[in-house]
């Protein structure tokens, strides 16, 4: 017996370390979740995802394993890129700004490719940190950045709101907000966890975006 369990042992020593921690190692400060969990929250979640297209990314992997604020959380973020009566361009805009306010790294490498898509060049992302000087943005996206920068810090002064309510209907103004504080959470649940951009390619679901 104990001569099994020696070489058990040895062999275990003789795999590589990546057998032990998955193929691209540890992935954030928690271990993941794997895709073929059994967990019927979670299996839902990840159905879903796949089914518009997504892969499963690691921000999901970490979120799964508290699978009843996983899923619907992943449902907001999916109403935000698929529903909304605001232009899908202007609400990737405020999502990257956001991430930008926020050192989300993780966010800014999902939402680049979003940018793209939805009709912004390499010029415009560049400009996005710096977009007051910039005069590749019109009014009405200037107006939305302007309340980005203040909504994700939580204060918006009068002037800036005023401004921002002449491009946008109490519908989009909510919408707009309600983006703004879910991905600010998220950069932040990102850093906090220390959770990796993928060096796989994965990306998310880009949802329903126009130029």
């Amino acid at each position: 017996m104990k001569k099994s369990i020696v070489l058990a042992g040895f062999l275990l020593g003789l795999l590589p370390a990546t057998a032990l921690v998955g193929a691209e190692g540890p992935i954030a400060r928690v271990p993941a979740v794997q895709e073929s969990t059994t967990d019927p929250d979670v299996k839902a979640m990840f159905d879903s995802a796949q089914a518009r297209g997504a892969q499963i990314i690691n921000l999901s992997l970490i979120r799964a394993n508290a699978p009843k604020l996983a899923k619907p959380g992943s449902a907001v973020a999916y109403a935000i890129r698929y529903d909304t009566k605001t232009p899908r361009s202007l609400i990737e805009l405020a999502i990257f700004r956001t991430a930008q306010l926020y050192q989300g790294e993780y966010e800014i490498n999902q939402h680049t490719p979003m940018m793209k898509a939805c009709g912004y060049t390499p010029d415009h992302i560049a400009a996005v940190a710096d977009w007051r000087g910039s005069s590749l943005f019109n009014p009405r996206q200037k107006a939305l950045l302007a309340y980005v920068d203040q909504a994700a810090k939580g204060d918006v002064d009068d002037a800036t709101f005023a401004e921002f309510e002449k491009f946008f209907d109490t519908q989009e103004i909510v919408e707009v907000t309600i983006t703004v504080d879910n991905y600010v959470g998220t950069a932040l649940f990102t850093r906090a966890l220390r959770i990796k951009v993928e060096d796989d390619g994965r990306l998310t679901s880009i949802g329903k975006c126009e130029s």
